[in-house]
């Protein structure tokens, strides 16, 4: 106990240094004892290790760097040959380090083998079963400095899990991070062992053990390694994993929560026996708690409902049935997947595991019937049994049928694959000018001092050019040739033609990207045209005197790059066309459809042809072809108002967007007399439906961001990769400090968590594919604007979701020996956002 309580008071350095504890000799390798690919293979010759904090509190890594022997690495740069500075760097950092999240599912441990021979071993967990990373210490490597290594990655862990100083540890609590596993296998292949590969996989329905996981979640235990430029190791350094002693951690229990008192049942809507599993963020696994559990549906009156899952000896939890449990049926796995939110915002995991097809199709009639009335405020009964099963597809974790989606290359199925391992040659980081390492450029303070944020995003068609709304400030940005955005300037006052300032409630580019449609949030029955050359409103246009305007739309997909005067409209319960020709008010009133009811329409959007798709806040989207007729279809509702829409050029596809899921909606007829015909064009035939997909995180996912951020999901308005003769291949949103990226194939093929995600350092309140391209998105945080490439985007992996915005912020300003090179997609002083 004095050990650990006391090695960080042989501790010095300033709490921005890199290294906290350094191993300076020694050699890598990867051991794969089972794997065809061959026993092992020697990553690096000569090598330190060392432990590092990240920018993110609590957060520490596990770095193995190469060594080089004098000029060694100047012949390499040779080899290499013409590479760019920033080139040179990344593939320097591609070559010479490994690097890992220090988290209890490496399961980190130390061997002392005979010959003094001291080995540090880790799991591959992007690697088969059983591989693992070996560190070979060299003879000059004392015991007691191997000892220190472990005590450190043992503080490393315990903060990470329990997000609290290791100060605040006893004895007991460090013993969870010592792994008694199989023997460290041999490094050296010489010393391979003869092994037989065997997979015990038995159906743990019946087996009742509590530890055994019924699935893996790849994806959470990954580690895949991070990448940063080589830096010369020095001698062994010790440095505290906690700076700021005084700093407050909250403790995380990774276990299942206290179940909550449940109220008095007034209807059983389902109650089924099933296995219960809960998420174990440690391992990556779901894990058996509990072989035979109740779980129970019932009404509790005023349009409320609650889950109750208890044993015959236990209570496990009791939660309302809202859209945050992010419900997934898999019949596959004949599984349920939910979330589980407390009330100190902790996300959980949850599966129950049924015996059969029947028991889950029961117990999934009674929760989307519970999830349905609950959103809608409307018995379940009173639908059709079309709009039932319409509702149950799109929780269900399902192929789209009939998918005609073109043929890809191989190689393009592989970039998305490896996306992660994936870098572009410069840094695209978002970032003030305390990142520019020119020496020259004057350092602004970032903090706004207008109490502003971004909030939109306008995106050029015509020109390359991004409009960002700021409070009543416009910044221009300029798309360069390399694919960074270049500040071009701003537009510092938003006044109507009156001269009274206001803040854009909502913008559209128009007429060839010259002008720009503006909505002021106090009068929704007016819009104002900008005329972007002059900067200024010079436009002050009234729609009608009673039919106010909720959003706006263009004439069609890329109607912006023409000189098309008109544009559509929604009310609440209204569509129509505005003509700014018009004289007096602008509405055209001979093509105005409008509902007797309140529909509650909350979004538009237009195909190439201009079609029209029209959504509401109840949750359901109408299909026109025209305006001033009745919809020819008509999709049901999952209960979740839609918070925005768009429409493949196509209209193939239709992509709403709820709070916590995104639907994607096949508006191709499959069958029957209007075969190949759009839902647009011809009515769907009374026996058939559209085709929907819910797109959603999984819940280990959704557990994940939560336990990092302490927020749900809310994701911004989804939008497919646009451009004129292209195919959308991606979609794009954001929730929370997270940017997402769906792939299109992989959705239409039913592949898993088929998304790709990137983490910012702040909430990301507007995003956009750039025109023309899927490899290109265009984010804006509330103080920065940034154009991010594809490869920047990662798979949800424990490391990918903790985020890794600061690991090397500081380092990838410069180039290897230390001259400083600045990054070509650095904002300097005139490009920060938060400067116009």
């Amino acid at each position: 106990m004095f050990v650990l309580r006391n090695v960080g008071k042989l501790l010095f350095g300033s709490s921005n240094q890199e290294s906290m504890i350094e191993l300076p000799q020694g050699q890598l390798y990867l051991v794969r004892p089972f794997s065809p690919k061959g026993y092992s293979e020697l990553l690096f010759k000569d090598a330190s290790a060392r432990i590092r904090r990240t920018a993110q509190e609590f957060q520490y890594q596990l770095v193995v760097q190469r060594v080089y022997e004098e000029g060694e690495a100047e012949l390499l740069a040779e080899e290499e040959g013409d590479e760019t500075e920033a080139d040179a760097d990344f593939l320097a950092s591609e070559r010479d380090e490994k690097t890992f999240l220090l988290d209890e599912a490496l399961h980190f441990r130390v061997e002392n083998r005979e010959g003094s021979e001291k080995v540090l071993c880790w799991r591959d967990l992007s690697g088969d079963a059983g591989d693992v990373f070996e560190y070979v210490c060299d003879p000059s490597i004392t015991p007691g400095q191997v000892e220190r290594f472990k005590t450190f990655a043992k503080q490393c862990q315990y903060e990470r899990k329990y997000r609290k100083p290791h100060t605040t540890a006893s004895d007991d609590d460090y013993d969870q991070f010592e792994f008694h596993e199989q023997p460290i296998p041999p490094a050296s292949p010489i010393h391979s062992p003869i092994l037989t590969r065997s997979i015990d996989f038995t159906d743990t329905m019946s087996s009742g053990k509590r530890s055994s996981p019924v699935r893996e979640i790849p994806d959470l235990s990954e580690a895949t390694p991070t990448k940063a430029p080589p830096k010369t190791p020095s001698k062994a350094v010790v440095q505290s994993p906690a700076a700021t002693p005084a700093s407050k951690g909250k403790e995380r229990d990774m276990g299942p929560p206290t179940a909550a008192a449940h109220p008095e049942a007034r209807e059983i809507l389902a109650a089924e026996i099933a296995e219960l599993h809960f998420f174990d963020f440690p391992s990556g696994a779901f894990v058996q708690q509990d072989a035979s559990v109740t779980a129970t549906v019932s009404e509790i009156g005023d349009w409320k409902y609650w889950l109750q899952i208890k044993s015959a000896d236990r209570d496990w939890l009791g939660i309302p049935v809202v859209a945050d449990i992010n419900p997934v049926f898999n019949f596959e796995f004949l599984s349920f997947i939910f979330n589980q939110f407390t009330d100190d915002g902790s996300a959980y995991s949850w599966l129950l595991r049924f015996k059969d097809q029947a028991t889950l199709e029961r117990f999934q009639e009674g929760l989307l019937q519970a999830l349905w009335e609950q959103l809608n405020e409307m018995k379940w009964s009173k639908i059709k049994d079309k709009e039932r099963d319409y509702v149950a597809d799109a929780f269900n974790d399902l192929t789209m049928e009939d998918a005609d989606y073109p043929e890809e290359e191989e190689e393009e199925e592989e970039r998305y694959e490896s996306a992660e391992e994936e870098e572009a040659s410069d840094d695209d980081r978002p970032r003030s000018e305390h990142y520019d390492s020119d020496e020259e450029a004057d350092d602004v303070d970032f903090t706004p001092k207008d109490g502003d944020v971004n909030k939109q995003i306008a995106v050029g068609y015509k020109h390359d050019r991004s409009f960002v709304v700021r409070g009543s400030k416009i910044g221009v940005f300029k798309h360069t040739p390399n694919n960074h955005l270049e500040f071009s300037t701003n537009i510092s006052k938003v006044e109507t033609p009156d001269g009274e300032l206001f803040s854009p409630k909502k913008v559209m580019l128009h007429n060839e990207d010259r002008n720009l449609i503006l909505q002021k949030d106090s009068d929704p029955n007016k819009l104002y045209r900008m005329d972007l050359e002059y900067g200024k409103v010079v436009d002050e246009w009234k729609v009608h005197e009673d039919i106010p305007v909720v959003t706006f739309a263009p004439e069609n997909k890329f109607a912006q790059m023409t000189h098309e005067p008109t544009f559509l409209g929604i009310s609440r319960n209204a569509l129509y066309r505005v003509d700014p020709r018009l004289s007096g008010t602008k509405l055209v009133d001979a093509q105005l459809k409008q509902y007797v009811s309140k529909n509650d329409f909350s979004a538009i959007s237009t195909t190439e042809k201009g079609h029209i798709a029209v959504a509401s806040n109840k949750g359901d989207i109408r299909l026109f072809d025209r305006l001033g007729i009745n919809a020819k279809t008509h999709i049901p509702a999952l209960g979740e108002p839609i918070i925005g829409l768009d429409v493949s050029a196509d209209g193939r596809w239709v992509l709403a967007t709820c709070r916590t899921y995104l639907l994607l909606i096949d508006a191709m007829q499959k069958s029957g007399k209007n075969e190949g015909k759009l839902g647009f064009e011809k009515s769907f035939a009374a026996d058939q439906k559209p085709q929907p997909r819910r797109l959603a995180l999984t819940p280990e996912h959704v557990a994940q961001f939560a336990y990092e951020t302490g927020k749900g999901v809310h994701f911004t308005p989804a939008k497919f990769n646009t451009g004129e003769g292209a195919s959308e291949t991606s979609i794009i949103t954001a929730t929370g400090p997270y940017i997402i990226e769906w792939n299109l194939k992989k959705i239409l093929t039913g592949k898993k968590s088929p998304y790709l995600i990137k983490r910012y350092s702040d909430d990301v309140k507007a995003d956009d594919f750039k025109f023309g391209t899927d490899k290109n998105v265009i984010v804006a945080l509330p103080h920065e604007v940034n154009m991010v490439n594809h490869a920047r985007l990662k798979r949800p992996t424990r490391e990918s979701i903790a985020g890794e915005f600061g690991l090397s912020a500081v380092r990838r300003g410069s180039r290897i020996g230390g001259t400083p090179l600045r990054s070509p997609s650095k904002l300097s002083r005139s490009e920060v956002v938060s400067e116009y």
